[in-house]
């Protein structure tokens, strides 16, 4: 929000107080509680009738340092909160030395000196990160009488800002005006579904707002040099996390907020859906996974959409008849077939449902504030809301969905939760407006607990479209609502890069986009994109996806693309483990595993998928593509061509084929199986070594199929003319030098040690 009209006018009806020195201090071992009038004082009547702010400082965690500011502290806080992982922590350490005082956690530091203008500065490795100076610390009242609890931070020559959630705006936020608050706004606005105060810099450290409602920044764009967030509060808390690299500040911000789970290993498969509000039953279920079998193209999950439920009836959880006059049947089927099952759902119950009744009845639906429920006809005529404060409704709503396991259903498209009221009480008293971001949390809480609960631990999954800060640990998320041509394709890898640099380990998105029928081109382009992307879903709205009402070489290619990620399953999967234990996403924006190349700090059109391979998908008729090669040799994958950079390429790529080039010095574990996604990985395992220079070294770990362990490792390493590698597996194994025409040399079971002649 701004509050100024200029550099040096408020706008109208906006009155700022900020604080201006340090009066007072509190200090103990760990902690800091400073006491800044917004004034400076020289006698002892200026004590009188002026604010006094009371800015709090500690550590909860090594590298990250809170501060909490707050201008009347006796106003009731009714929640929700974030939940923190040692938020009570004494992480830091307070030393003095005269005025000046510094709170230091690991190598990040926090130094104020009392006898100068208020001034919170941040210091690592000998360097000032950022500071909280003039106007950096504060409130406005604006001319509604809002209070507003104001925090800036400086920003510094060429300092870049990503993150704050999946948005679809332009990749780097410095100049935007960006409001966290949920909405169902599609792809191609300022809106987002998934909202997540927290940013990072190319400068080495992320902020994370902790405040549940709604967060306005600006971000260089009300003050240039500046980094503004604001909330309607009388308390703000925010945390410094440093990195110095973009993958330490999200492991350290994920050790804050929590770590993605690791999804089960069949979910890397493709994912094919009824799509939207199509016509379909049992039969053309059967039609389409017969038709991709018939086709050659394996599937792993099919997907209901809403219509598996009764119109006007949604969410009563109960299948159609007409349509699925023999569900657990029909899922029994489905199962030999070797697929898993999802449906949608979501928090919503629709009045001409039996379960409205019940839940009115029960006091299970969100309530106005004279008692009555709350009701609208936007998407189900008479709709209510399930109280998730409640933790009898959040038992009755998941009660219908473990009918639905029962059945044999696998996991949940947890749709919607974005559309939540802020004129309505909540069980358990909390906070209107810091609900509406929150509620979507608890939704898909409640979901996700109960699939762990039910299927065990490492086998829940969700299929998300909203999500608030934390909600990482309840992967995956996908991109929501997007159109169906090149420029939503384009936005859409633009939110994910951006939901990727804000916590979140998994993202997908609708392979031919949502609204309206993708041309076959756009098709084909979108298929190898969404099968090089954590996951892969064939997901439209009105129209089907099935590949081949799109062409004969939309089935040649969906089934290329399908084998070769089965192929790339143990290195996805190693990929998955990573971001469980680190929070380091799959989809990587080139900024964060290249932050020392200036090159690549507004890079989003291509991604690094997991440590190795670069994408850079398609976005033209025509086959052209620009993108760009940070230094060394890399390796097409597909065609074994390659690319030497640092430069920009411009190419052009038939249906079969993309910029997918494997780094420098890397080896590709590819599994011998490529008709599923789980498969004995380390049995018959190829080992694809790339542009691998003299004195390379590299740890290859063929990950688990059912947790974050591992099942072999190999070591390579070159010396001269010589590639020696050692390996604890006792299966066979392959080893290729260069691209997929390269000879293979074959190595039978028990083999640890071989050694190769490395070609010049």
């Amino acid at each position: 929000m701004k509050f100024t009209d200029g550099y040096w006018l408020m706008r109208p009806g906006c009155t700022a107080r900020y604080a201006a020195e340090v009066a007072d201090v509190r200090a103990d071992d760990h902690r800091l509680t400073l006491y800044a009038p917004v004034k400076h004082v020289s006698r002892r009547g200026q004590t009188l009738n002026s604010p006094l702010l009371t800015v709090e400082c500690w550590s909860p965690a090594e590298g990250i340092i809170g501060v909490r500011t707050t201008h009347h502290a006796g106003s009731v806080r009714r929640g929700p909160e974030f939940a923190l992982s040692g938020a009570d922590a004494e992480a830091g350490k307070v030393h003095q030395d005269g005025a000046v005082l510094e709170l230091t956690s690991g190598e990040l530091t926090l130094r104020v000196d009392t006898e100068q203008p208020w001034r919170l500065e941040f210091t690592a490795g000998g360097r000032v990160l950022t500071s909280a100076g003039e106007r950096g610390t504060g409130f406005v009242t604006d001319a509604e009488g809002r209070h507003h609890m104001v925090g800036q931070l400086a920003l510094d020559v060429g300092e870049l800002v990503y993150g704050l959630g999946e948005r679809f705006t332009p990749f780097v936020k410095n100049g935007q005006t960006v409001d966290i608050w949920q909405a169902d706004g599609g792809t191609s606005s300022e809106q987002a579904y998934k909202n997540i105060p927290f940013h990072l810099t190319n400068r080495g450290y992320g902020v994370f707002v902790n405040h549940p409602g709604k967060v306005s920044y600006e971000v260089g764009s009300e003050s240039v040099g500046q980094v503004q967030f604001s909330v309607e509060d009388q308390s703000l808390e925010y945390f410094i996390v440093y990195g110095p690299t973009p993958k330490q500040v999200l492991e350290r911000y994920t050790t804050l907020t929590g770590r993605p789970a690791l999804p089960p290993a069949w979910a890397l498969g493709l994912w094919l859906t009824t799509s939207f509000t199509t016509d379909y039953d049992e039969a053309t279920v059967g039609r389409f996974i017969d038709g991709m079998a018939e086709r050659g193209i394996p599937l792993s999950v099919f997907h209901f959409d809403c219509f598996w439920m009764r119109g006007y009836q949604w969410c009563d959880f109960a299948w159609d008849s007409d349509t699925f006059p023999d569900p657990a049947g029909m899922l029994s089927r489905l199962r030999q077939q070797g697929l898993r099952v999802s449906v949608w759902i979501n928090p919503y119950i629709a009045q001409k449902s039996a379960l409205f009744e019940e839940g009115m009845r029960e006091g299970y639906l969100v309530r106005r504030p004279d008692g009555s429920v709350w009701q609208w006809d936007l998407w189900q005529p008479g709709m209510a809301l399930v109280d998730f404060t409640n933790p009898a409704a959040r038992d009755w709503y998941t009660g219908k969905l473990k009918t639905l396991l029962d059945q044999g259903v696998d996991c949940f498209k947890t749709d919607f939760g974005e559309r939540i009221p802020t004129d309505v009480v909540w069980h358990d008293g909390s906070d209107p407006e810091r609900m509406h971001n929150y509620y979507t949390h608890l939704f898909n809480e409640a979901v996700f607990e109960l699939l762990r609960a039910e299927r065990g631990e490492g086998e829940a999954l969700l299929f998300a479209r909203s999500a608030t800060a934390g909600g990482q640990q309840y992967p995956v998320h996908w991109g929501g609502d997007c159109e169906s041509h090149f420029r939503a394709m384009a936005e859409s890898l633009r939110g994910g890069l951006s939901l990727g640099l804000s916590g979140f380990g998994f993202w997908s998105h609708d392979i031919g986009g949502f609204e309206g029928t993708p041309t076959p081109a756009v098709f084909k382009r979108w298929v190898q994109f969404g099968l090089l992307s954590s996951h892969s879903r064939l997901h439209g709205s009105k129209s089907y996806r099935v590949p081949w009402d799109y062409g004969e070489e939309a089935v040649d290619v969906t089934r290329e693309f399908t084998l070769l990620k089965h192929r790339l399953a143990p290195y996805l999967q190693r990929a998955a483990q990573q971001a469980h234990t680190t929070g380091v996403p799959v989809m990587r924006a080139m900024v964060l595993e290249f932050p020392d190349d200036p090159a690549a700090a507004s890079v989003d059109r291509q991604y690094m998928l997991g440590d190795d391979l670069l994408v850079a998908p398609v976005f033209t008729d025509d086959g052209t593509v620009e993108y760009y090669v940070p230094e060394g040799t890399w390796t097409n994958v597909l065609t074994g061509t390659q690319v030497t950079g640092p430069r920009w390429a411009r190419e052009q790529h038939d249906f079969h084929t993309l910029p997918l080039l494997a780094r420098p010095d890397s080896v590709i574990a590819l599994g011998a199986d490529d008709q599923h996604p789980v498969s004995a990985w380390a049995d018959g395992v190829e080992l694809r070594v790339h542009a691998f220079a003299d004195g390379a070294e590299q740890t290859v770990v063929i990950p688990s199929t059912d947790g974050p362990g591992e099942t072999a490792r190999f070591h390579l390493r070159r010396r001269g003319d010589r590639l020696h590698v050692s390996t604890d597996s006792p299966h066979a194994w392959q080893l290729r030098i260069g691209g997929p025409s390269a000879t293979a040399h074959s190595w039978p079971a028990g083999t640890r040690e071989a050694e190769l002649p490395y070609p010049a």
